[in-house]
């Protein structure tokens, strides 16, 4: 490799060079504003009377053609491409007389030594040869206006220099003057250099490269010439197509099924590459061949095209709902039906119980973290119930109603619980959508396309009993008013869709029934019942919903089934998941993607922290070395043994104490995850099935949290505020909307141990620890001591939460201590945090 320093107009010029551009670059895709940025730089560069401008480098390969001099561009062809942009504007506007020019040679050596080589024909003069799309786009530019392709980058940007250069903010000849003290560092590769390696570590001056671009630079650059124009266009381009560009969102969910886990974005292009090189492919055509089988299957995911009219419904659906997260398993089953190891009816079905199990847990709240975990290892759960595909489906559904905790399948008693009294008007806009569209649609003939009537306003959400209450209203709906509107004012059971103009919402019952554009001539089936009735009061909202809730299990059905595996089975959950560990035994664990037996959970604990520790050997090398019991989790880690045993060798002078509970040990995990900065999701655990004894002690867990819950919550309702639309449950959590949509106070009992926090989980991450560090922010030292703060920098959400591990549900004889304690934290979280949510908010 060899590099030195040149002006960029000595790198360009010769009628002989031939500058191509490869086939796996990206196409040229600079933006008016890089090119004003050049624009600017060079008017600067000659006012300045500056000697040269760097212009970055240009790395290349030369490749002898005869008489002609051929390079291949590896880095640089953006600001090459735009260079030649700017003097073909120049050229055609000194031809067309447009501009004026002192040195009339300008035009020609423009166009003979930077263009063309115009002793050749027209098919072989130009000396830029763009990549194919871009090709013809460039070398329309050198016809007629009309035969200009208007939508290409290099049309556009060509257009901008045209126009520009004739504001004469300086003049051609000194446009050109500039040009020509453009300077850049030329990087000429030799046979024995590796472009990829080379082109990895380049710093460039252009727009960044999507992690899918290196892939593709990376599949293609040390293939022969011939071969990557074949690749290019029997694969990677069709590859691109099927993926609707978005090359890089497939490859991760590609890896994702690969490797049962999930790769950062910006790492994807690491990711592939190191399992690229352990696969080690003697042909990399094989590879080729088999991302594009799975790109014709992720394009049926992202664009609904498959043969099958009811599967393509369910696939819209669910991109509606963003579910993304359930495409590696729904790559698995479309590869099962290609193999005809699944009918059209099975299929359709597993798609669509997909959908309700998304659906479900987002009704009744259920944390979305762990979905990643799950349909990840959802296929090859299924595989081990007895090791072949037969009976797929059915397997499918014993695997999504195995599911507990975090991970739950919502039974039609929870979901209709959850459905019946959830806030369904706040919700996002397109949820509501999906929701209406799915009442309105669900097992008819004739559909209305309620989505796009929705987003272009022709239907709106409408209250049936009105936001604001008029006489006629508080009449009808009697003395209890104030608590039947409270209640049920946005509730599924009062929303309904409608085409009438909003101003006429607040009008009594009757006028909305009666009027030329109310209920009774309405279109839309869901208001054919409202219709009916002549009035509209709790009796008529309990009615409505419980017809909505029968007609909700039937469109979001459950996933019951006879099946039952032939031996046990181990279940799966994460370190995120937080699930109760107490009373259940570990079968194996894995960190990173690396597998590992485990005898029990003392043991996995070592191997996690063994693990860590040879990763960076600095954090319990000092926690061992301080005396100071202040400092987070050193009591936990010692330089020498104890005499009690307690404390186990790590290494040589690294003790890990070891006498703790399950518990304990799980959130001594989650301290020591936060302290490596690792995601909690990296640790997989494997559960040994319960057998019906272990069984029947699950379902007294279950039993008693019911039971605990049934006792705190009217209390915790009545002296707080907080929890009023929420019911006993047979999780160890409650969740408590605070009117902000990913925000919440989420009451934990444990066992062992009680929490109240302050949840932060909207959508956006970025979002979730702006709003956290406002809120730290706000605290001075002494108030901060009163929460523990959990920032979660590398996870989605965030914490600040109060902890009693003096008390917990095990014991009936703690649960006065545990409503106090849950009342307290939730009241201290209401006056101290609450107040400055609204303040960021507002």
């Amino acid at each position: 490799m060899k590099g030195f320093e040149q002006k960029l107009v000595r790198f360009m010029e010769g009628s002989s060079k031939r500058f191509v551009i490869p086939v796996y670059q990206r196409n040229y895709d600079w933006k008016i504003e890089q090119c004003a940025q050049l624009y600017n730089d060079l008017i600067r560069t000659y006012k300045d009377d500056r000697k040269t401008h760097f212009f970055g480098s240009i790395v290349s390969v030369q490749n002898e053609m005869g008489r002609q001099e051929e390079y291949l561009i590896i880095d640089g062809q953006q600001r090459l491409t735009t260079v030649s942009l700017l003097f073909l504007a120049m050229y055609h506007l000194v031809d067309e007389e447009k501009v004026k020019v002192n040195n009339h040679r300008i035009r020609d050596y423009i166009y003979e030594d930077y263009l063309v080589d115009k002793h050749e024909p027209d098919e072989t003069r130009m000396k830029l040869k763009p990549i194919k799309n871009d090709r013809d786009a460039f070398q329309s530019l050198f016809g007629s206006k009309d035969e200009y392709i208007g939508n290409s980058n290099l049309t556009i940007n060509y257009k901008y220099f045209y126009d520009r250069i004739q504001r004469e903010e300086i003049s051609i000849d000194d446009l050109f003057d500039a040009i020509c003290r453009l300077q850049i560092i030329n990087i000429s590769l030799g046979s024995d250099d590796n472009p990829q390696l080379i082109f990895e570590s380049l710093n460039s001056t252009g727009l960044d490269l999507s992690e899918g671009d290196k892939i593709r630079n990376y599949i293609l650059m040390g293939l022969p010439i011939k071969k990557q124009e074949s690749y290019y266009g029997k694969y990677w381009n069709k590859i691109e197509v099927c993926t609707g560009y978005d090359v890089s969102s497939f490859i991760r969910d590609y890896l994702s099924v690969k490797q049962h886990t999930t790769p950062p974005m910006r790492k994807i292009y690491f990711s592939f590459k190191d399992y690229v090189e352990r696969q080690q492919y003697e042909d990399i055509e094989v590879l080729l061949i088999e991302l594009l089988d799975y790109a014709k299957r992720y394009e049926k995911l992202i664009k609904a095209n498959t043969n099958n009219s009811r599967l393509n419904a369910s696939i819209e659906r669910m991109n509606l709902l963003e579910t993304t997260v359930t495409r590696p398993f729904l790559l698995e089953v479309l590869y099962l039906y290609e193999k005809g190891l699944l009918s059209d009816e099975d299929e359709t079905s597993i798609f669509e119980l997909v959908e309700s199990y998304i659906f479900r847990r987002m009704i009744c709240d259920l944390p979305t973290n762990s979905l990643n975990k799950i349909f990840l290892t959802l296929h090859r759960e299924i595989l081990q119930y007895d090791g072949t595909l037969d009976n797929y489906l059915e397997k499918f559904k014993c695997a999504l109603q195995s599911k507990t905790e975090k991970a739950a399948f919502p039974d039609d008693d929870m979901f209709v619980e959850a459905y019946s009294k959830r806030d369904i008007y706040k919700m996002r806009a397109k949820n509501k959508q999906y929701i209406f569209e799915r009442l309105e649609n669900a097992g008819t003939l004739e559909e209305k396309n309620v989505w796009k009537l929705m987003e272009e306003g022709t239907y709106s959400v409408e209250h049936i009993m009105p936001q604001t209450l008029s006489k006629e209203w508080k009449d009808m709906l009697g003395s209890n008013y104030e608590y039947v509107h409270k209640i049920w004012l946005h509730r599924l059971a009062n929303l309904t869709l409608t085409a009438y103009n909003s101003s006429y919402s607040n009008n009594p019952f009757e006028n909305k029934r009666d009027r030329q554009d109310g209920f009774k001539n309405s279109g839309i089936r869901m208001n054919q019942k409202i219709a009916q009735c002549e009035k509209w009061t709790e009796e008529e909202l309990e009615k409505r919903n419980a017809d909505l809730m029968k007609r909700a299990v039937s469109i979001w059905k459950y996933c019951g089934t006879e099946y039952r595996p032939p031996v046990k089975q181990m279940e799966i959950c994460t370190l995120e998941d937080e699930n109760d560990m107490t009373g259940r035994k570990i079968e194996k664990f894995s960190f990173r993607g690396v597998e590992q037996p485990a005898s029990n959970w003392s043991d996995m604990y070592l191997k996690v922290l063994l693990a860590l520790h040879m990763e960076n050997k600095a954090v319990l090398a000092k926690l061992a070395a301080t005396d100071d019991e202040k400092v987070e989790l050193s009591v936990h880690v010692q330089d020498r043994a104890d005499e009690e045993g307690k404390y186990v060798k790590l290494e040589e002078g690294i003790y890990i104490w070891m006498n703790t509970s399950t518990s304990y040990k799980m959130n001594l995990l989650h301290r020591f995850f936060k302290l490596y900065q690792v995601d909690e999701s990296e640790l997989v655990f494997y559960l040994k099935t319960q057998d019906m004894a272990e069984k029947n002690t699950d379902e007294g867990r279950y039993s008693l949290r019911r039971k605990f819950w049934n006792y705190v919550l009217p209390e915790i309702k009545s002296q707080t505020g907080y929890f009023q639309n929420v019911n006993t449950s047979k999780m160890n959590w409650i969740s408590g909307f605070i009117g902000h949509a990913g925000l919440s106070i989420n009451c934990i009992g444990n066992m062992d141990s009680m929490r109240v926090e302050f949840y932060i989980s909207t959508p956006d991450i970025e979002n979730n620890k702006k709003i956290y560090d406002y809120l730290s922010s706000k605290f001075n030292e002494k108030m901060a001591e009163e929460f523990i703060w959990e920032r979660g920098d590398h996870l989605k959400a965030s914490k600040i939460f109060i902890e009693n591990k003096g008390i917990g549900i095990a014991s009936e004889e703690q649960w006065k201590d545990a409503v106090e304690f849950l009342v307290k934290g939730i009241q201290r979280i209401d006056q101290l945090l609450i107040p400055i949510v609204e303040q960021y908010y507002n």
